[in-house]
């Protein structure tokens, strides 16, 4: 922390876990590259630390039927310190379904919008093909992006490699972009046209250290001065260092297990006869009695996660309240099952898992390694650093794998439409169903409450969709992460409900 005193330059050295994927802000829907990108942009309408939707460049909104009028922040300022207009907004709107090989696409936050108009110099016009209440809450992860400095000769204005390289890399948000090492360090420095309040860093300098041990030791080295997700097992130590403060935040990022259910032809099962067992609802059931969840958060996670039920945790807008208790693990009745199912003998399965994207991956993936191989399933774990495991997820090359999924919106209807609504690229939804799950009766349970006006009914409507989808055992979660950041004396930071680490919610302690 290179400060001290008044007038010195203030700066501050994060230790991420993961390197983002791209600049690029509508690449990747992506936590390590969200967290950054929205420090560089800001969206229309932000989401605060619990995910309530606030004005950002947007200072106001008003909604007619299928129609959103959104009135601009006058006086907003691009970092290159050219306005912010409604044709930006227009731009970056269009832009999204024209950024090609996206891993998982932020078109998801664009369902419904059948045209976007700039009706002045400060007002954008959005028009809906039908009534569409989420859209308020859709707008906070679409931040605008500067038509003038993204002008390109493809389709998307600049592309994906030169935002990475910094061109282009224009928006309004604190901070403003300097440089990006691969695997070594990104500099952002203060955006001196930011239309709010100065934040406190003049430079931010993130590090990306993927090894939990490594990123405390920095810490203690005084190398850095804030790091994500300390190793659970140091963390009764670190909150009795007088030196450090330590900050928790229960998150609403679900680990879950995808299980291959797309066809007979599947990648890494052996032992069935050429079958796909993971097609039958009871072998999907059996895996997921065969999983001790509290034993698994208590042992494994350090007690820094909560067991889950649902891919969501309750109360938060359509999680079930009858699916708050995990069931307990039942390892004969999961046996019976996979011997009904036809597989007394039980088969062999590779299960697919990141080291290092998220709290103590790799032990959780060999842990349910573990409790499957107990029931006949014999597990063993891939486990790869972050950007190869989603390439190879994204590839289909896993029969199951471990992954997580926080939701920006703080809803259901965003984590279904991501995780298990059936892919349609024309819709936008299921971008991140890697499992290849379909149920049409989920998909119009999720669909008719996307218009439903009723918050309330809404959320009703989407606990029914989740009740379905965990009766089906469509994915199996396993359990809610709590966030934690270790960082020295002097420096806090507001904990968000996301995970994310955002530079302008560290500041010097008071």
């Amino acid at each position: 922390m290179a400060w001290s005193g008044h007038g010195m330059a203030r700066d501050l050295v994060v230790a991420l876990k993961t390197e983002p994927t791209s600049m690029d802000p509508q690449y990747h829907a992506l936590t390590p590259n969200i967290q950054l990108s929205q420090t560089l942009f800001d969206p229309l309408v932000c989401s605060d630390a619990e995910l309530v939707s606030k004005p950002c460049l947007a200072e106001s909104w008003t909604n007619s039927g299928n129609t959103w009028t959104f009135k601009l922040r006058a006086g907003a300022k691009f970092s290159d310190g050219s306005p912010l207009t409604a044709q930006d907004v227009v731009f970056t709107l269009d832009r999204v379904p024209k950024v090609p090989n996206s891993p998982s696409s932020f078109k998801i936050y664009e369902q419904n919008i059948a045209k976007v108009e700039a009706v002045d110099p400060l007002t954008v016009r959005i028009t809906t093909s039908k009534p569409y209440p989420l859209l308020l809450t859709n707008m906070a992860s679409l931040p605008i992006m500067s038509a003038k400095a993204m002008a390109g000769s493809v389709p998307e204005g600049r592309t994906t490699t030169e935002l990475n390289a910094g061109t282009g890399l224009v928006g309004t948000g604190p901070y403003r972009f300097v440089s990006w090492k691969r695997g070594s360090e990104i500099v952002f420095e203060r955006n001196p046209h930011y239309w709010g309040p100065a934040p406190a860093w003049d430079k931010v300098i993130y590090r990306p250290i993927g090894n939990p041990a490594a990123r405390v030791a920095a810490l203690l080295a005084g190398d850095v001065d804030l790091v994500e997700d300390p190793p659970t097992d140091d963390l009764a130590r670190l909150q009795k260092e007088p030196k450090l403060n330590v900050v928790t935040k229960a998150s609403n990022r679900i680990i879950y297990v995808a299980l291959d259910q797309n066809g007979e032809q599947t990648p890494t099962i052996q032992g069935t006869g050429g079958k796909n067992p993971f097609l039958d609802k009871r072998v999907r059931e059996a895996m997921s009695l065969a999983i001790d969840r509290q034993a698994l958060v208590d042992r494994i996670m350090g007690g820094v996660a909560t067991p889950a039920a649902q891919l969501l945790p309750y109360p938060m807008a359509g999680a079930s309240k009858n699916l708050i208790k995990v069931a307990k693990p039942d390892v004969e009745k999961a046996k019976a099952l996979l011997k009904a199912a036809g597989y007394p003998d039980g088969f062999s399965l590779v299960l697919g898992a990141p080291n290092g994207r998220y709290i103590n991956d790799s032990k959780v993936a060999q842990t349910l390694a573990a409790m499957w191989t107990r029931i006949g399933v014999k597990t063993t774990v891939d486990a790869t650093a972050p950007a190869v495991f989603f390439k190879n997820r994204d590839s289909y090359a896993y029969s199951a794998y471990l992954a997580g999924w926080g939701t920006a919106t703080g809803e259901m209807s965003n984590t279904l439409n991501s995780l298990l609504v059936t892919p349609n690229k024309e819709k936008g939804v299921g971008t991140t169903n890697r499992s290849r799950y379909s149920n049409k009766a989920l998909d119009q349970l999720v669909e008719d409450s996307a218009t439903s006006l009723d918050a309330g009914r809404r959320a009703e409507i989407l606990a029914q969709a989740s009740e379905l989808a965990m009766a089906d055992y469509a994915a199996l979660p396993i359990h809610f992460e709590h966030s934690v950041w270790a960082m020295k004396k002097g420096i806090g930071i507001v904990g968000r409900a996301d995970q994310m680490t955002m530079a302008q919610y560290i500041t010097l302690a008071k």
